[in-house]
C-alpha cells in the first residue's frame, strides 16, 4: 500500500508499524455496554470456541431447545427444569432489559452472571461481524502491568474468580450445571493471552494512567468475591469494567492528539526532542473528561475528533516515511520510537516535502469531515461506545428503568432531551470507594477517593462532596463518617468489612 492508496481510503488500512503500536486503538471500540463486555470477557478468557457472531445462533438453538421440548411434554428434560420453567428464568428472572430501539427485536438477552450465559447473550451485534470488547479488556492487562508475568498472573486470577466453584453461591452453582445441561458443547477452559498478539509495556515511568489503575482496581474486585454473592461480585465488575475501559479509549485519543503535536511540529522545522523530552510530551499530564456533576458529553466528542485527526495525519507521516525509504520507528510503542520518528521527519519530510503532506492532511480533514464529527464511521463508533458504556440504561419497560445502578452518567432530568451529566450510581460508588481503600487499614478521608477517581479522568473538588450529590450517596449507602477531625469531615467507610475469625461478612 502507498501514500496515495491511504488517502483513497484513509479508514481502510494503517500503516503497518501504526497498527502493531501498543498504544494504537486496539480493537476498534463498537457499540458495548457493560454487560456486553463482561459477557465477552467471558468468551474471550474462558470460551474461546465461541465467537461474538455465534452468540446469536446459540440463542436461537436454545430457544428452539425449549420451543421442541414443550412440544413433547413427555420428553425427559436435559436439565432440573423443564422447559417452561427454564423459559421463566431467562426471560423473567434473569432477564436484562432491552433498550428502547431493541423492543421489537426478540432475542435473548440476559444478565452475564456465570459464564454459561455468555454463550447465548450479550454480542455486540445480532447480526454482522462485531468487536470483541474482551480483547480490549485483555490488552489493558497487559498495558497496565508492569510486566510480563504479572500480566499474565493477573490475567489467570481474572479466569478462576470468573469461574463458578464449590464457593460461590447455591443459585449460581444451580444456574452454571442448568445452562451446561442444556448446551453441553462447549466447557469452560482457560485461555492464555497469545504472547504475539499482546502489546510491548510502554515507558509511562511512574506516572498513572487510567489502564495502570483499572489493573489495582481489577486486583481489588477480584479480592472481594468471598466476601459477596455472585450477583454482587459481577455487578462490582461491571462497574469498574465500564469505567476503566471507557478512560483508556479517550486517554489513548488524547496521547494520539499529543504524538500529532510533536510530528507537527517537527514537519514544520522544529529541533530535535530527547527521548525524557518525548515522553513528557506524548503522554497526557492531566487527564480529565468527566466533570462532576456537568456535562461531558461534548468534551468527549471533541477528544474523538482530535484522535481521528490524528490518526489521519500519523499515517500519512508514516507512509510518507516509506515512501522517502525510511523505515519508521515504533512512534505507539515507546518515547524513544517517537523521538527516533521526529528526526526521520526532520530528515526526510523537509522543505517542499513537508508542504504537500500538510496538504494532503488538510484535504483528508476536509473530506472526512462526518466522520471526524462522530456522525459516521469510526468517530461515530466509539462515540457510541462511550456514551452506551457510561450512560444509565434507557430501558424499553418503564418498570425495569432502576434495573442499571453502575452507571457514570444520568439524565439530568426526566424529559428525553434532557442532557447527561457525570453522576455515579449507586452500585459504582461502592466499587470505587472499595477500589480506593484496597490495601489500607482504617478509614480515609474523602480525598482520597477524588484522587482515586482522577485517575479515570473523573474530576472534582474534593472540598465540595460533604454538599454535592456525591456526598448525599456516600451517606445514603453508609459509606462515610461525618467527623470533625477529618479532612472536609468525613471519612470514607470500607464497604465490606470481614471478621478475622471467621472470614465471614460483619
Amino acid at each position: 500500500m502507498s501514500l496515495t492508496e491511504f488517502k483513497n481510503a484513509p479508514w481502510g488500512k494503517s500503516h503497518a508499524v501504526y497498527g502493531k503500536g501498543g498504544l494504537a486503538m486496539s480493537p476498534a471500540p463498537e457499540y458495548a455496554t457493560s454487560e456486553v463486555v463482561l459477557s465477552s470477557l467471558y468468551r474471550v478468557i474462558g470460551l474461546p470456541g465461541i465467537s461474538e457472531r455465534s452468540v446469536t445462533q446459540q440463542g436461537t438453538k436454545l430457544q428452539g431447545l425449549i420451543r421442541k421440548a414443550r412440544e413433547k411434554a413427555s420428553a425427559s428434560s436435559p436439565g432440573t427444569l423443564d422447559a417452561d420453567a427454564l423459559d421463566t428464568l431467562l426471560n423473567s428472572v434473569l432477564e436484562s432489559p432491552k433498550r428502547s430501539n431493541q423492543s421489537a427485536k426478540r432475542f435473548l438477552q440476559v444478565t452475564p452472571l456465570v459464564p454459561q450465559m455468555a454463550l447465548f447473550s450479550g454480542s455486540p451485534r445480532l447480526a454482522g461481524n462485531p468487536w470483541t470488547p474482551g480483547m480490549l479488556v485483555r490488552r489493558m492487562v497487559w498495558l497496565g502491568s508492569p510486566d510480563q508475568a504479572t500480566a499474565e498472573a493477573t490475567w489467570r486470577r481474572l479466569f478462576d474468580a470468573l469461574a463458578v466453584d464449590e464457593n460461590d453461591d447455591v443459585f449460581a452453582r444451580f444456574l452454571q450445571a442448568e445452562i451446561a445441561a442444556w448446551l453441553p458443547e462447549t466447557n469452560w477452559t482457560f485461555a492464555p493471552a497469545p504472547s504475539d498478539e499482546m502489546p510491548s509495556f510502554p515507558d509511562v515511568g511512574r506516572a498513572a494512567f487510567p489502564a495502570r489503575q483499572f489493573v489495582h482496581d481489577l486486583n481489588s474486585v477480584i479480592a472481594s468475591k468471598g466476601l459477596l454473592t455472585r450477583r454482587q461480585w459481577t455487578s462490582l465488575l461491571e462497574a469498574v469494567l465500564r469505567l476503566g475501559t471507557v478512560a483508556h479509549v479517550i486517554w489513548l485519543c488524547e496521547l494520539h492528539a499529543l504524538v500529532w503535536a510533536c510530528l507537527s511540529e517537527a514537519l514544520n522545522g522544529a529541533g530535535p526532542i530527547s527521548v525524557q523530552e518525548a515522553r513528557q510530551r506524548m503522554y497526557p499530564f492531566r487527564f480529565s473528561f468527566l466533570p462532576l456533576s456537568n456535562k461531558p458529553l461534548p468534551g468527549i466528542r471533541d477528544s474523538i475528533s482530535r484522535y481521528l485527526t490524528a490518526r489521519l495525519g500519523i499515517n500519512t507521516i508514516l507512509w510518507a516515511l516509506e515512501e522517502a525509504g525510511e523505515t519508521p520507528a515504533n512512534i505507539l510503542g515507546s518515547s524513544e520510537g517517537m523521538s527516533e520518528v521526529c528526526d526521520q521527519v526532520r530528515r526526510s519530510l523537509a522543505g517542499p516535502r513537508a508542504s504537500e503532506i500538510r496538504e494532503a492532511v488538510d484535504e483528508l480533514v476536509d473530506r472526512e469531515t462526518r466522520t471526524l464529527l462522530c456522525r459516521k464511521g469510526i468517530g461515530s463508533n466509539i462515540n457510541e461506545f462511550v456514551t452506551y458504556s457510561l450512560q444509565q440504561r434507557q430501558t424499553a419497560n418503564a418498570r425495569l428503568r432502576g434495573y442499571d445502578q453502575g452507571y457514570l452518567l444520568r439524565k439530568r432530568g426526566v424529559h428525553s432531551s434532557s442532557p447527561w451529566v457525570v453522576s455515579l450510581g449507586p452500585v459504582a460508588v461502592v466499587a470505587l470507594v472499595h477500589c480506593s481503600l484496597a490495601g489500607v487499614a482504617g478509614p480515609r478521608s474523602v480525598q482520597r477517593l477524588a484522587e482515586h477517581l482522577s485517575q479515570y479522568g473523573v474530576t472534582m473538588d474534593h472540598r465540595d462532596i460533604p454538599q454535592n450529590e456525591l456526598g448525599h450517596q456516600l451517606r445514603m449507602l453508609g459509606l462515610v463518617l461525618d467527623s470533625p477531625d477529618a479532612e472536609s469531615g468525613m471519612l470514607l467507610v470500607p464497604p465490606f468489612l470481614t471478621n478475622g475469625n471467621t472470614g465471614e461478612n460483619t
